[in-house]
This record gives structure tokens, C-alpha cells and sequence, in this order.
């Protein structure tokens, strides 16, 4: 396809013969010249659809050899003129993208560290998605406000103009994500306060959770739907704003044809399903208000700050959106916008919301720290009750309690594993056996055993109350027959057993 349209064809200046061919005080050969199909414009440039050569003054090729090839020659594609309001401005707000990356890092940190154990139910993921994706729209803003200096300076548009529009349109389903995530969290988050305070009032099988499984699902497909209508295309007619009838017939119809108008209301029906999300939390998770006036005020007072400020933004970007997919004047491809369409309305409320975002990542505590000071209120409040508000506890409390961060199941283990058996006990009697404790009288025994007689019979020692134990001597071994032995044997046991004390039970461990 030709890069300028047949309008703009102006004929060879007369050189000094018919074969001669004057440009900027420039002879060429006009055999030549139209062998190679080169073709002069009235903006300046030599052109045969494959190549360009720029015939200004100053920059006009020395010459031409018979071979087609142009010493000193100029592209029409270099960076002719100098930075303009749109680079300008693209540079500032690369500096400010770049510079949210910084911010974004260091409220990632600080949100999505655990000072819990982690919940199946609650993953830690799912407060650092937000970030995630800021990360992403700040990368992809970077890039497109950095390649429009390139577009300001270059005399002809070319690649820089197509990188802008790519990384443009894929930070729109980006900054979608970031208002979604934000806002799917916020009630995920007021759901995990109440789960703590009461795990049986939240099931997850009512129609709130097949809700809250759903919508994740319809939200991600429609910002994927507006992903495949916007990037996966052909970017090449982007680049043809050489003339007016080059924009007429490659250009405009383009950048304003049927798939971007599908993506814009693509990104609204995103858009709506956010605020559709934002209402469904404040109802679950907030005191109900009857009636649609009570209803909608108790909406606007539970909605959080940030949420009043970013879904208008987002509004404001995705209707910028939808409108240049309709008019080419304020399209952000086309290569002399006015900047105040494009950076008022097109990165402006982009820039606003991760602002926004940073602020209240900034202010808000970490979650699980939260939680920890919850639970720790409701502790005092519960001691209060119970009239022991102030008083010191024991130094078994903490150990069986494990603390505040432990759950029910892990506070009983915990208690359990305190008494008796497990782990705790073991490192008991590693510490018994470095501490030099071992019973010493047990090698003495084991001496004295093996010294002993077999067949002697010997004097049991005296019980606590003075009273000896009756043993068989030897002589009744040596004369006694069987039943006599049978019979002794039967008072030595009586004998025995009336004379013990009685076995005192201390515990449960001891039965």
C-alpha cells in the first residue's frame, strides 16, 4: 500500500535536459528516478512505497548512483521536529507512573506481609492483586507517555505511534482491575472481621457466597473480552496520517472501527459490575436500611472515600473511551490531538486513581495487625464481663492460649500438648537430662541385682507404719512340698497386701 496518496504528487522540477532532474539545487537522473518508481510529494519527501527520503533544504541527498541507492540520504521517519506539547506532557506523566511504582512496592510490603496464619479462606493473594495490577498500569503508562515524545518529533508517524497505541489500550483493562480489586477486597475484608468475630454466621453455601464466586468470574471475562477486542488487531494503518486522505481512508476508519466500540461497552459492563459489587458487600456485610431512600443513603454513608473518588474516575476514563471509539477529533491515536482530551480526560483520572489508591494504601494498617487489635479488644471487653478487667494473668494463660493470634483448634491443641505428650513435654526432658538430673541410684541397683543369690529368700525392707512383710525363708524352700510352698505363698500375697499404704492418686496422668 502506498504511504502517500496520489493528491499529494507534484511533478519533477526541470533540470538542465529532458534526463534531468533539479531537487533543492540537486541534480538526479529522471531514467533513474523512474525506474525505481520514486515519486515526489508536496510535503517534502521522495518515496517509492518501500523507501523514503526526506528532499528538504539542508538535508536533501548529495546524489544518486544507477543503482537506485541515495548517498547522504534522510528517512522520512527520524525525529524532524522537536518536542511539542504532547511529549511534553507524556514526559511528566511518565515521571509521575514512575515514580508510583515506588509507592506501589512499599504499600505492597506493607499489605501483603502475614502476621496470621494463613486462612483458606482468606488467601493472602487476594490483597496484593490490587498492587499487582497497579504495577502494571504504571508499566504500561510508562511506556506510552515515553513514545509520545516520538510521536511530537517525527516527521512522519511510524512505529512510535502504533507502541503508543498498544500499551494505551492494554492499560485499560489494567486500571479496571485496580477498581475492582480494591473494591472486591474492601468486602472481603469485612467479611473476614465478621468470620472472626462469629465463624458460623457467614456460610459459604448461601446465595452470598455463589454471589461473591460468580462475580469475580463475569468481571475478569469482560475485562479479558475488551483485552481481545482491543489488542489482537492489526497496527499498521495507524501509522498512515501522512495526508488528509491517507487519515480518510486508513487511519480514522481504524481507530474507530466496530472492535473498539465493542471494547468501550465492554469496559462499562466491567465498569457496572464494580459498583454492582461495591453495593452487594454493603449490604451483606453492613446494617440494612429498609426502603430505596434509606437503602441508597446508607449506600453513600458506608461507602468508603475511596471508592466515592475512584469509580467516577474510572467512569470519566472508560466514557473517554467509548467516545473517541466514535470521533476521530479526540481519538487518542490520531497523531496532533489536543492534549487536553488526551491527558485530561485519557491519563489524568489513570494518574488520579493510583494516586488515590497510594494515599489510602498509606494510611489504612495492615490487616492481620488489625485483626490482632480486635481480637485483643474483645479479650478486655469479655475480662471486663466477667469482673477480671486489670488483674494480672497467670504464666499457664499465655501458654495455653497461645496468644491472641491462635484459633479455637489451635488453642486447644496448644493446651493439650501443655499438659502432657507431644513436643512439649519432650523438650522437657532434654532440658531435664542437660540439667544433670538423672536418677544416680540406678546403676547401684543394677550392681546389687547381679550380686544377689537367686535362691535366697530376703528380709523385705519396713513400710511407713513399722510393719514388716512376711517372707518364705529358706528352710520352708528346702522341707516344704508343693502345697505347702502354694499355701505360704498365698499369706506372704495377704500379708503383703493388707500391710501396704494405700496408693494415693494425684492426677488423671497417674491412673
Amino acid at each position: 500500500m502506498p504511504l502517500f496518496s496520489t493528491r499529494d504528487l507534484v511533478q519533477f522540477p526541470q533540470g538542465a535536459n529532458s534526463s534531468d532532474v533539479l531537487i533543492n539545487g540537486v541534480h538526479f537522473n529522471y531514467t533513474t528516478l523512474s525506474f525505481f518508481n520514486y515519486t515526489l510529494y508536496d510535503n517534502g519527501t521522495l518515496s517509492n512505497g518501500s523507501s523514503c527520503y526526506l528532499t528538504l533544504k539542508n538535508i536533501a541527498p548529495f546524489s544518486m548512483l544507477a543503482n537506485g541507492t541515495f548517498i547522504n540520504g534522510t528517512s522520512c521517519y527520524i525525529p524532524y521536529y522537536g518536542i511539542r506539547k504532547r511529549g511534553s506532557l507524556g514526559i511528566v506523566f511518565a515521571c509521575l507512573f514512575a515514580l508510583s511504582i515506588m509507592f506501589t512496592l512499599v504499600n505492597l510490603r506493607k499489605h501483603g506481609r502475614l502476621f496470621l496464619p494463613s486462612e483458606k479462606r482468606f488467601r493472602a493473594i487476594g490483597r496484593r492483586w490490587q498492587w499487582y495490577w497497579m504495577l502494571f498500569v504504571a508499566g504500561c503508562g510508562i511506556i506510552s507517555t515515553v513514545s509520545a515524545v516520538d510521536v511530537d518529533s517525527d516527521y512522519l508517524q511510524n512505529i512510535p505511534i502504533m507502541l503508543f497505541g498498544f500499551f494505551y489500550y492494554l492499560m485499560v483493562p489494567g486500571v479496571l482491575a485496580v477498581v475492582w480489586e480494591g473494591v472486591r477486597h474492601w468486602g472481603s475484608w469485612q467479611e473476614r472481621q465478621i468470620y472472626d468475630h462469629d465463624p458460623f454466621s457467614l456460610p459459604q453455601e448461601d446465595r452470598r457466597g455463589t454471589i461473591e464466586f460468580y462475580l469475580p468470574l463475569v468481571f475478569y471475562l469482560l475485562a479479558w473480552l475488551n483485552f481481545f477486542m482491543n489488542i489482537p488487531r492489526g497496527w499498521t494503518n495507524i501509522k498512515f496520517q501522512g495526508s488528509q486522505q491517507q487519515i480518510d481512508t486508513e487511519a480514522k476508519p481504524t481507530s474507530t472501527d466496530t472492535r473498539f466500540k465493542a471494547a468501550g461497552f465492554l469496559a462499562f459492563l466491567a465498569w457496572c459490575i464494580i459498583c454492582y459489587s461495591l453495593q452487594h458487600s454493603i449490604h451483606y456485610y453492613k446494617p440494612k436500611n429498609r426502603g430505596p431512600i434509606k437503602s441508597f443513603v446508607g449506600f453513600l454513608r458506608y461507602t468508603p472515600t475511596k471508592f466515592m473518588l475512584t469509580i467516577p474516575l474510572l467512569l470519566i476514563f472508560i466514557g473517554y473511551t467509548v467516545a473517541s471509539a466514535f470521533l476521530w477529533e479526540i481519538n487518542p491515536l490520531k497523531f496532533n490531538v489536543d492534549v487536553g482530551w488526551l491527558y485530561g480526560l485519557g491519563y489524568g483520572p489513570v494518574v488520579l486513581i493510583l494516586l488515590i489508591n497510594e494515599t489510602w494504601g498509606y494510611l489504612d494498617p495492615n490487616e492481620d495487625r488489625a485483626l490482632l487489635k480486635q481480637r485483643a479488644e474483645r479479650g478486655r471487653s469479655v475480662d471486663e464481663e466477667l469482673g477480671i478487667g486489670g488483674r494480672k494473668k497467670p504464666t499457664w494463660w499465655s501458654k495455653g492460649f497461645g496468644g491472641h493470634h491462635f484459633t479455637a483448634e489451635q488453642r486447644l491443641k496448644a493446651m493439650t500438648t501443655e499438659v502432657g505428650g507431644g513436643r512439649p513435654t519432650a523438650r522437657n526432658i532434654e532440658r531435664t537430662i542437660e540439667l544433670g538430673n538423672m536418677p544416680v541410684h540406678a546403676a547401684k541397683d543394677e550392681t546389687s541385682k547381679k550380686n544377689e543369690n537367686p535362691f535366697r529368700d530376703n528380709v523385705a525392707p519396713l513400710e511407713s507404719d513399722r510393719r514388716p512383710v512376711l517372707a518364705r525363708s529358706s528352710a520352708s524352700d528346702e522341707d516344704g512340698d508343693g502345697d505347702g510352698d502354694s499355701g505360704r505363698a498365698m499369706s506372704q500375697m495377704t500379708v503383703s497386701t493388707t500391710a501396704s499404704r494405700p496408693q494415693q492418686i494425684r492426677s488423671m496422668l497417674d491412673i
